[in-house]
């Protein structure tokens, strides 16, 4: 007789890591426990005996790494008495605001920037039931009123402003080290508002402090190139990119990010929308890996610097979203064959097959 034992989710998977208490309701889908992949292509594409994993957070329940802070965010404002969250969304943070604050019987209230969310994103945060609200206006313009409407109404804000977030999206860091015995040399992250760096960061250095891991990676994170805020050191009033889940010109925790790179000793870099489109077909055709677009951009900004990767180091690559959340850009961007408007005659098949 075979025996299954259930990922518990990661709030109780790592419990003595988080601010919880035993009067903390659990609001969870089993988050967290995601794979971490050796990249064997990459590997030999980059040389020096290197090998490169990615941490493929696209496995989540709804198909991002927002999952991780939001199941610490909701099940800290269902424990304090909170009936209605409300988030700025780019169509992650929106999926999993609504999955979780349904789970937890909560309402949920999301702001999109009106025609630059992805579908598939949308489509979630519909069928978990949020009141979606378009917007004129850009992701940065969409988290300035949430956040004034937070302060002024009984709703609680689910953006990683809300400390929660970082707390719960930590937990990739632990589970990097878990499954490697050690940090890696080097953590390739897409920056978008600036908190899954962060996050990971306290993540590493809680593990390291606790003598868990003997060091600590450097952190390279990376923008493209028309919404690199962090990258050009100021504010990006109308940014662009394909990469629509990292289209911020504003991060909220920049200052924390820039402290990041400071004590890792890490780097910021900006990728074209061509090199991350180039390294999200790399992933799904020699990897067999489906990534969002704004996941690739850690591929690519690897692939950009990898003559400074020194011999014989270990880099793990954040894929922070699943492909599916826009379909769109997997049908614009692929190099496979497509046939239509076959007979379906067997040998009329098998010839268009090259048979």
């Amino acid at each position: 007789m075979s025996y299954f034992k259930q990922w518990p989710g990661l709030i109780k998977a790592y419990e003595k890591w988080l601010p919880i208490t035993n009067k903390t309701p659990v609001i969870t889908l089993q988050e967290g426990g995601t794979p971490l992949l050796e990249l064997k292509y990459l590997n030999e594409l980059i040389g020096k005996n290197v090998k490169v994993f990615a941490k493929y957070d696209g496995l989540n329940p709804t198909g991002s790494f927002k999952d991780r802070g939001m199941t610490m965010a909701i099940s800290k404002a269902k424990e304090n008495g909170c009936e209605a969250v409300i988030c700025a969304s780019t169509g992650n943070t929106s999926a999993a605001a609504a999955a979780y604050a349904k789970k937890g019987g909560m309402k949920s209230f999301v702001l999109i920037p009106d025609g630059y969310v992805a579908q598939g994103k949308l489509a979630q945060a519909l069928v978990y039931g949020a009141e979606v609200l378009a917007i004129k206006g850009n992701f940065d313009r969409a988290l300035k009123i949430v956040q004034q409407l937070a302060d002024e109404f009984p709703i609680t804000l689910v953006n990683s402003v809300n400390p929660y977030r970082l707390e719960g999206q930590k937990t990739a860091a632990f589970e990097i080290i878990d499954s490697l015995g050690k940090a890696p040399d080097f953590v390739c992250i897409p920056m978008g508002n600036a908190g899954n760096i962060t996050a990971y960061w306290m993540g590493f250095n809680e593990y390291f402090n606790a003598g868990i891991s003997k060091s600590l990676p450097k952190m390279m994170g990376f923008q493209a190139e028309g919404s690199a805020p962090l990258v050009l050191g100021k504010t990006i009033d109308n940014p662009e990119t394909i990469a629509t889940a990292i289209r911020i010109g504003n991060p909220v925790n920049k200052e924390k990010a820039f402290n990041v790179r400071k004590e890792s000793g890490g780097k910021f870099t900006k990728v074209s929308d061509e090199e991350i489109i180039k390294a999200y077909k790399i992933l799904g055709k020699e990897e067999g890996i489906f990534c969002e677009p704004a996941s690739a951009s850690s591929i690519a900004g690897l692939l950009k610097m990898k003559d400074e990767i020194p011999t014989n180091s270990i880099i793990v690559c954040v894929l922070t979203g699943n492909g599916l959340k826009d379909p769109d850009c997997a049908i614009k961007n692929n190099d496979a064959l497509f046939k239509a408007g076959i007979e379906p005659d067997i040998e009329i098949v098998a010839k268009s097959m090259g048979f």
